[in-house]
Formats: C-alpha cells, sequence, structure tokens
C-alpha cells in the first residue's frame, strides 16, 4: 500500500491534528497526528508492524482512498473517473445564444454596445428556434436522460424574448412529454430582468438567474455602463429585488486592479438589502480582456485573453468575462487574481454570503458528452467560450457532416490538457484548468492553465471550516 497522488493535508497545529483531503474520492477527514503519520510510514514502506489500532486507522484510509495499491491504480481511477464524467447520461444540459449582441458597453468586452457590433453580431430567430428543439428532442430520445437544464446565454440572452419564451415552451412539452424533469437558468447582465420575464418562466422550470455586479455602484456604473455612459447599477438592484423570493438569484463579479478594493463595499451594501437573504451564491473572478495578436506588456491585475484570427479580426464570440478566468502558469499577473480571488472569497464569506470554496471547481461541462452549446445560427460548440469561433464547432443541430467539424468534435471528445499536469493533486477538481484560456493565450486546448496557487489557499481555508465543525 501507498499514500494515493491525490491526497492533501493542511496541519490544525492549534488542535494537534490534520485535515485530510483526497481529491478524486472527495473524502474529507480530521485526523490525529499519529493517523497522519501512518500515510508517512506507507511512504518509506514501513507498515510491517501495526497495532490492532493502527490497522483500524489504516483501513479507514484505505475506504476514503488516501490508501492504494500502487501509482497505477491512482491513474485507473482518474482515467475511469473522467470517463465517468465524459459518459454520465443522467442530465442533457444545452446552453443556448439567443443573441451574441449586448445592451452595454463593458470597456472590457469586445461584445457589447461598442461602434457598429451590434450591427453585426448574430441574433437567432424563431425559425432557428424550432429547428433547436427538433434537435433536442432527438437528443432526448438518444440520451434519454433523467432530467434537462436549459441555460440562455449571450451576448445578453433577454435581447432576444421571443425566442427565450419559444424554447422554454416548447422545451417543457418535449420533456414533460417524456416524464423528464426540466429546469432552466439565464445569465443576464439584468437590466431587463424583470418580474414580468421571471414570472414567465418560472412555470416552465426556472430555477435560477446570475446577474453581474462589478463592484460597489460608483466603480460598476464605470465598468458596465450603458453605450451613453448611463450607470446601470440600480436598475440591476431594482430587478434584484422585483424577482426575489420568485427565483434562486446568483452574483458574480469581474475585478480587475482598478476595481478590486470596491468589492467588500458592494458586499456590505447587499447584506443590507432586503433580499440578502435570497442570495443563493455570490463570486467574483479576476477580467479577461481582450487584446491584439501582439500584445503589449500585460498590465499588473490583468489576464490577457486574444478572441482574434490569424488575421487579427476579432472572434464573434461569447461574452469574454465568461469565458474563463485561466492564465499560463507563467503569466505575471497570475499571482494578483489568485491573491485577490482569495482574498473576495473570504471577504464574502465574512459578510454572510454563500460561495463557492474555490476547491470543487471542476470539472466543468466540457468535459461531458451530453452538455452542448448552440450558438445563434444553430452551431454546436464544447463551450461558450468557443462560441462564434466557426473553426471549433463540434456540429450543427440540422446533421450536416463538415469535415472540419467532426475533427473538432473527435479533438475535444479525447481532451486531454490534465495529462501534462504530472502528478499534481488538483487534477480531479481542475481537469488541467480552463479550455478557452487554453486555446485563446496558448494556442492548444491540451495545455494546461494552472492555478495552484489559488487552490492551495483555499484548501487552507476548507480545512479550517472541516476543523470548526468536527
Amino acid at each position: 500500500m501507498q499514500p494515493s497522488m491525490f491526497n492533501l493535508r493542511v496541519p490544525l497545529e492549534a488542535r494537534d491534528e490534520v485535515f485530510l483531503m483526497n481529491t478524486l474520492t472527495d473524502a474529507q477527514l480530521v485526523v490525529s497526528t499519529d493517523v497522519a503519520a501512518l500515510l508517512d510510514r506507507a511512504t518509506n514502506g514501513d507498515l510491517d508492524t501495526v497495532s490492532d489500532e493502527e490497522r483500524g486507522a489504516l483501513a479507514l484510509l484505505e475506504e476514503n482512498g488516501f490508501l492504494v495499491d500502487s501509482r497505477q491504480t491512482d491513474w485507473r481511477s482518474l482515467e475511469g473517473y473522467f470517463a465517468e464524467i465524459r459518459n454520465d447520461a443522467s442530465q442533457l444540459h444545452v446552453t443556448v445564444l439567443t443573441t451574441l449582441q449586448c445592451n452595454f458597453a463593458c470597456d472590457y468586452c469586445f461584445q457589447g454596445d461598442h461602434g457598429d457590433y451590434n450591427l453585426h453580431a448574430e441574433k437567432m430567430s424563431l425559425e432557428t428556434a424550432g429547428r433547436v428543439i427538433q434537435w433536442i428532442e432527438r437528443e432526448l430520445d438518444r440520451v434519454r436522460p433523467r432530467s434537462f437544464r436549459l441555460t440562455f446565454f449571450g451576448g445578453e440572452p433577454l435581447l432576444n424574448l421571443p425566442v427565450v419564451y419559444e424554447l422554454a415552451e416548447r422545451a417543457w412539452q418535449a420533456t414533460s412529454q417524456r416524464g423528464i424533469r426540466q429546469t432552466m437558468n439565464v445569465i443576464t447582465n439584468g437590466l431587463l430582468m424583470t418580474r414580468e420575464v421571471v414570472d414567465r418562466l418560472v412555470p416552465f422550470g426556472l430555477t435560477d438567474v446570475k446577474v453581474t455586479l462589478d463592484g460597489d455602484k460608483d466603480v460598476h456604473n464605470r465598468m458596465r455602463p450603458l453605450r451613453g455612459g448611463q450607470g446601470t447599477f440600480d436598475r440591476i438592484i431594482e430587478n434584484m429585488r422585483a424577482v426575489a423570493g420568485r427565483v434562486r438569484i446568483v452574483v458574480g463579479g469581474n475585478f480587475d486592479e482598478s476595481s478590486v478594493d470596491s468589492y467588500p463595499a458592494l458586499l456590505e451594501f447587499l447584506r443590507q438589502q432586503d433580499f440578502a437573504d435570497k442570495l443563493a451564491r455570490v463570486a467574483f473572478k479576476p477580467i479577461v480582456r481582450a487584446a491584439t495578436p501582439a500584445p503589449p506588456p500585460t498590465p499588473k491585475g490583468i489576464l490577457p485573453l486574444i478572441p482574434v484570427n490569424a488575421s487579427g479580426k476579432p472572434l464573434n464570440g461569447t461574452c469574454m468575462t465568461a469565458a474563463g478566468a485561466g492564465g499560463a502558469s507563467a503569466c505575471d499577473s497570475c499571482g494578483f487574481a489568485e491573491d485577490k480571488m482569495s482574498f473576495l472569497r473570504e471577504e464574502t464569506k465574512r459578510f454572510g454570503f454563500p460561495t463557492i470554496d474555490g476547491v470543487h471547481m471542476g470539472p466543468c461541462q466540457i468535459h461531458r458528452d451530453h452538455s452542448h452549446t448552440i450558438g445563434p445560427d444553430g452551431s454546436l460548440y464544447a463551450c461558450p467560450g468557443f462560441t462564434g469561433e466557426m473553426g471549433q464547432s463540434t456540429g450543427h443541430i440540422d446533421g450536416r457532416r463538415d469535415l472540419f467539424r467532426e475533427r473538432t468534435r473527435d479533438k475535444f471528445a479525447h481532451l486531454g490538457a490534465w495529462k501534462n499536469c504530472g502528478e499534481c493533486a488538483f487534477i480531479p477538481v481542475c481537469a488541467g484548468g480552463c479550455s478557452t484560456a487554453s486555446h485563446t493565450e496558448l494556442g492548444d486546448i491540451d495545455t494546461p492553465t494552472c492555478h495552484k496557487r489559488s487552490f492551495e489557499s483555499a484548501l487552507l481555508a476548507l480545512a479550517e471550516e472541516a476543523a470548526s465543525a468536527a
């Protein structure tokens, strides 16, 4: 027997105990230092003589995956873990981008109301929406899932309400006829998220909406204005108040060095609102800024992302604020991003809001065969972050057979950035990082984007919480 390579430990010196976690089994234990010492003995092959008490402890460690027969056992288990995730047919998850247009003019996003972008950005027609439903029905019959999850995204998805309503109602009919449970969520900037919209969608399975607040009122209005410079904060807050209690509200936010210090004020403001207890989750991440093909030195606090094709033309893809916060391991700004993510995660908890723990971050939907993204024209993608980049399309709702799509589909089917991560214990909860970031920053979806430092910081907080609950 030997310790698993997925073991993590945090000494709890004040208690003379150790927090143990195995990221593959998700086992979490608070044990005495004597039990932790058994793992060290196993490393050295010093388990020939053990007491009955130690034998019981070893059995517990083995049962929870902390001890394995060999390193090959670990690798086989990891392969099986990813295969199980990829083949899981319990849920069919479809993200539909109703439009690539946006009514905001965020300076960090190449989408939005900048110049003539919205004149050319794609918008799904009702005719295409009908074909999307036909494709969903075929997938429901093929996969036979227990549940169906429909996500509306963009651009700003609520700019195309006729398609949102059409898809929601007809998908509900299709799932109801098959005895399949349907749930929906909307990722929106919040400006058009009215009570009427929510009440129209709740009967068809709407469970939650996600809105973005980029700091306190003044900072948010600077970061996320309308084209004319008008602020959007007050309107979003009133819309949140109007729908609170009708649907779960998730709050996100995008920070850079100029805005990150305003987030504690935002959290204090949210805590004072009458809908504070209706917020299901609050979490923030660093901004991913568009760049040119040959970017100048990256300013401190900015993670570079290059959504352009070979000629330098911006890709008409999904909103970069949602494409992921990955960065190359050599990125000079990663320390800033990870330190601030840790800071904001702890601040969010301090103000009493539920948030991500920073450890259980994946694998994301791109690793699941039965999770799909559909662009406004009906093209299929493995992830919203690739939408609009036709060379990254994995198929089409009409079933057309294009060689480039088949090659792309095969590429994503064999996705394995984690295979280049050595024996990192965080592989099961990271899977090599964000594939969108790997593609846009590094040119290869199988090159890892590493944020191990952030995981390690989050692990310390997780250990403290486990110790306090023990």
